[in-house]
């Protein structure tokens, strides 16, 4: 029986911040459960020899699970790497991917195409051209520079329209088509919720509540738990 774990979009910054001890005690409420890390589960990721506490402290994490991890990237870690899952024991998935029972997982960032400077964005970032050149630089280079892309992101989708920032939903249909898909689970748009007609679960951003999937068996249902400093009372969002 499948015992899965769907999480996406903590953007962790800092070990001691509410978002990082709440996957603290999800994951050790759920011990049994398969995780899927769905993208920008950082805030920023400079490179796998990124030796800063948190960087440290999630690796040390990730490599305590028994059950399995899995890793997609997102629009703010897709510099997660080969090495990162050697350290921690990480699956790295392609976006998007299927899963054995028809589910299709994506980041969600692809879906949104109606952003085409964003999708142009994507396209450069993740050219191996691009990311090589990167991770050519000091780890202190890449820190700035990941700081000038994530105020330049700010200032830009400060000034877009909301709706070119959510899924498109012809592109959504073309990829269930596609794929084959019985469901799709995605994160990115920071807009939870389950769409019943499109078979598609979102998962939320962790800001008031940690936001995550869980599926047993067949069965799939979105919640999301207080991010409150003891991290420790659920409080399902209404209609999950």
């Amino acid at each position: 029986m499948n015992k899965r774990l769907f999480v996406s979009d903590l953007h962790l910054e800092t070990v001691d911040s509410p978002q990082y001890r709440g996957l603290c005690w999800l994951l050790d409420q759920h011990p049994e459960h398969d995780l899927y890390l769905l993208g920008d589960i950082v805030e920023l990721w400079i490179g796998d020899d990124d030796d800063a506490p948190l960087a440290t402290a999630l690796r040390d994490l990730l490599r305590s699970r028994q059950a399995a991890v899995y890793l997609m990237h997102g629009n703010r870690d897709f510099l997660f790497g080969a090495q990162f899952c050697a350290d921690t024991g990480a699956t790295l998935l392609a976006d998007p991917h299927r899963l054995n029972d028809g589910t299709l997982l994506s980041h969600g960032d692809a879906l949104c195409t109606d952003d085409d400077a964003y999708q142009q964005f994507r396209a450069m970032v993740r050219a191996p051209a691009w990311q090589a050149d990167i991770l050519a630089r000091t780890i202190e280079e890449r820190r700035a520079f990941g700081q000038a892309l994530r105020e330049q992101s700010r200032q830009t989708n400060a000034n877009k329209a909301a709706n070119i920032m959510d899924v498109n939903p012809g592109a959504v249909s073309d990829l269930m088509r596609q794929h084959q898909g019985k469901r799709l689970l995605h994160g990115h748009t920071h807009r939870p919720g389950v769409h019943w007609e499109e078979r598609r679960y979102v998962l939320g951003a962790w800001e008031r509540c940690g936001w995550y999937i869980e599926q047993d068996g067949d069965t799939l249902a979105l919640h999301c738990f207080s991010l409150a400093p003891h991290c420790g009372s659920e409080t399902p969002h209404p209609g999950a």
